[in-house]
């Protein structure tokens, strides 16, 4: 793989940007990695990844508004977002905008390289289309709901919680739990 075109990882966690390189750099990729969006634009400028793994969230900053700005700099990167919030909603927004993977947190090195160099494998549209018949739970959907309407917003809470009709601090709340496991058994 050393002669491909660099790989960047766009994440702010340092340390598992750190990590993630690392583990990248001992399978054959040439890493670069970028804390925020203005270093991956300046990044994506000079080298012309060929992949990129981003983090859904960049601080203050949403990944998923990052998408076609770098796959307009280089409309051949693929694209892997990796988030700590998991949602169908997600995974459909990013596939849209460019992503070629999608990828909940925490993730290992392998299923990373496997999804950046498995052109043909399916896309999120594809694992959506092969699930169960079986309804989702009521607060799975809630969950889902939520995320779509909050993605919808580019991420702000008070848009959201206004077009939720809720109160900001219960719209804080229910983000700040884990997503809800899709088991129809649960209600």
């Amino acid at each position: 793989m050393t002669d491909q075109q660099p790989l960047l990882i766009i994440d702010d966690d340092a340390t598992f940007a750190r990590v993630l390189a690392r583990a990248l750099s001992s399978r054959g990729f040439e890493v670069l990695t970028a804390g925020n969006a203005d270093e991956a634009r300046a990044l994506t400028r000079r080298h012309h990844p060929r992949y990129c793994v981003l983090d859904l969230k960049l601080g203050d900053e949403n990944g998923l508004r990052l998408i076609p700005e770098l796959r307009s700099l280089v409309p051949e990167m693929r694209v892997l977002l990796l988030t700590g919030y998991a949602s169908i909603a997600t995974a459909v927004e990013a596939i849209k905008r460019g992503a070629h993977d999608y990828l909940a947190k925490p993730v290992d090195a392998d299923a990373v390289v496997r999804a950046l160099l498995e052109g043909d494998a399916p896309s999120a549209d594809d694992e959506l289309l092969d699930a169960p018949e079986a309804p989702l739970a009521l607060r799975r959907l809630e969950w889902e709901h939520i995320q779509r309407v909050l993605t919808e917003c580019d991420g702000n809470i008070s848009e959201t919680a206004r077009r939720l009709g809720m109160h900001r601090r219960t719209l804080q709340r229910k983000l700040s739990k884990h997503p809800v496991r899709e088991r129809p058994d649960q209600e």
